[in-house]
């Protein structure tokens, strides 16, 4: 009971923290007058540059407790399920919207079946190619439901997609060859190993040469790391342990939850939400659904 329990608040601590990280990367990029302050990369860069900082205690102990042969799968895992998507999402986000962003997260679900079917010789059934049909459907019509310029939500789409689909793979890769390992030890080994990267990004995007003691500037800056330490290490440490008490599937259903906590953050925003948007937020959601239902048993 206790172990159910505890999934549950996870599952819930992760859905906020998730879902408030795209207003973060907003808030990061644009002032309240949504006039831009930092670059996509800048946002990016200070969140995985922070995320990896604070892990650096954890560093020495990890080490001990990981062994060598694991160390390339967790490295990997830090790239794809932090580096890579922080970019492609804060650069989705310099045009299209976060509750927009946070709507198409729930693809990920889809993509955790995906992928385990592509690289990880994970079986499928015909009821979750049909709700991973439904699930695309859905993403095709939250894409062109502003009608105001399509084309580019379109394009900017597409990032998030594209990040979602390595949040997949990175959720099979976890659940094969990482279950085992200290939750912590794999988040700190993982996070600490893209300092020097994005700090790289950092100094050549520009970043230092900004008038960083201004207010705007400060406000963006922590926003960013805010971002890092809280929707970065803090979330990474707590889904390495939700996969890890019940399985990459249940983990991946945090993508239920992530969608209506940016929506709220866009209504709070102003940003432009329709009934398009929330039916084809309800299309993928259904899509999701259909993958992850158990099968009854006979």
């Amino acid at each position: 009971m206790k172990k159910t329990y505890s999934k549950w608040i996870l599952f819930v601590v992760l859905c906020l923290i998730w879902g408030s990280s795209f207003m973060l990367m907003k808030w990061g990029m644009f002032d309240k007058n949504n006039n831009p302050t930092l670059s996509a990369y800048d946002v990016a860069a200070l969140r995985i540059l922070f995320a990896g900082i604070v892990m650096l205690p954890f560093v020495p102990s990890s080490i001990k407790k990981i062994s060598s042969k694991y160390l390339v799968y967790v490295l990997l895992s830090g790239w794809l399920g932090s580096f890579f998507p922080a970019f492609l999402f804060c650069i989705a986000e310099s045009k299209i919207d976060g509750s927009l962003a946070g709507s198409l997260n729930a693809l990920t679900s889809l993509f955790v079946i995906i992928t385990g079917f592509l690289f990880f010789n994970v079986k499928s059934t015909r009821k979750k190619i049909i709700g991973v049909i439904i699930g695309l459907l859905g993403c095709t019509l939250i894409t062109v439901a502003n009608y105001s310029k399509p084309f580019e939500y379109i394009a900017y789409s597409g990032f998030v997609i594209f990040a979602t689909f390595m949040y997949g793979f990175n959720i099979n890769l976890i659940q094969k060859k990482l279950s085992a390992l200290n939750a912590l030890s794999v988040a700190a080994i993982s996070l600490t190993g893209l300092i020097i990267p994005s700090a790289t990004v950092l100094f050549f995007s520009g970043y230092f040469s900004l008038p960083l003691l201004q207010h705007t500037y400060i406000i963006s800056t922590l926003s960013s790391v805010v971002l890092g330490i809280l929707g970065t290490s803090l979330a990474t440490i707590l889904f390495y342990v939700l996969i890890k008490r019940s399985g990459g599937l249940f983990a991946s259903l945090v993508t239920y939850g992530i969608p209506f906590v940016a929506i709220g953050w866009g209504f709070y925003n102003n940003e432009f939400i329709t009934h398009v948007h929330i039916i084809a937020l309800l299309v993928i959601l259904i899509g999701v659904f259909i993958v992850n239902k158990k099968q009854p048993k006979l």
